[in-house]
């Protein structure tokens, strides 16, 4: 099965890159929830041991691999879009960095990283086929012992946000977006794709990952914009303590903008 992208798709996705700035979002408050869950679990899991190989696929303009690499890791980046390619190298960091997709790692050898980042590749993956591809090359890449955070952005947030808070479901319905069930369906048109924790898991059963943690990286924070804006420094401070206290809490990932999937194999 052929799971190179189309040229009209990749076309799609780097020209939303062009005029979308990752790094302004990641810095705005309900960014830095996202980022800041996201970095304490990464450092968790790398605990302070610089040795440690990183692989980052759909790095993006490098919010995770530039930070990564000055606390002295060895960080190796893949982004696909040139835009994302060309802010990333102007920070004039020594990070080896590939253009190319999450669906073909060929140019990386078997099981040579302690910890993969997959933080951006499947909201962008449409089909099944593609997400498993995505997930069976960084199975084939990761350490018997390592670990591959993904990231997931999450149907019931769509639902909720663009859905009902947005005023877009009666026309979803009818685009035949979403099905009987409330689950979106993804277009050959669709930027992202969205999914529940049961996809997730089917995800996994298929390829036998076992999962060894799963988190909200962002919470309510994205439904909650102008009240985080309003925040003191201190209050926010107080609300990315509360969103660690909860951010593994069953009840509460499948209504998150996005959820990470902490898995090895």
């Amino acid at each position: 099965m052929n799971f190179q992208r189309t040229n009209t798709k990749i076309s799609l996705i780097e020209d939303y890159y062009n005029h979308f700035d990752e790094n302004k979002r990641l810095q705005r408050r309900h960014g830095q929830v996202e980022y800041q869950i996201n970095m304490h679990y990464i450092e968790k899991y790398l605990n302070n041991d610089t040795n440690k190989r990183i692989l980052d696929v759909g790095a993006g303009t490098g919010a995770y691999s530039i930070p990564l690499y000055q606390k002295g890791y060895k960080v190796e980046a893949l982004e696909l879009c040139d835009a994302n390619i060309e802010k990333f190298k102007k920070n004039n960091i020594e990070v080896p960095l590939r253009k190319g997709n999450a669906l073909d790692l060929s140019f990386y050898q078997d099981s040579s990283y302690d910890l993969i980042l997959l933080f951006g590749p499947m909201y962008h993956l449409l089909k099944k086929e593609e997400k498993l591809q995505a997930l069976k090359e960084a199975k084939r890449l990761i350490k018997n012992d390592g670990i591959i955070l993904v990231s997931y952005y999450m149907n019931d947030y769509a639902i909720i946000n663009y859905g009902f808070m947005k005023g877009n479901i009666k026309k979803s319905f009818e685009e035949g977006r979403i099905d009987e069930n409330f689950h979106t369906i993804a277009k050959e048109d669709d930027l992202y794709s969205m999914v529940r924790l049961e996809d997730i898991d089917e995800l996994n059963k298929e390829l036998n990952l076992q999962r060894m943690n799963i988190f909200a990286s962002d919470g309510a924070s994205d439904y909650i914009r102008p009240y985080l804006n309003k925040l003191s420094d201190e209050e926010f401070d107080l609300f990315i303590k509360y969103n660690l206290s909860i951010c593994e809490r069953k009840e509460l990932l499948g209504a998150s903008s996005h959820v990470v999937d902490v898995i090895k194999k």
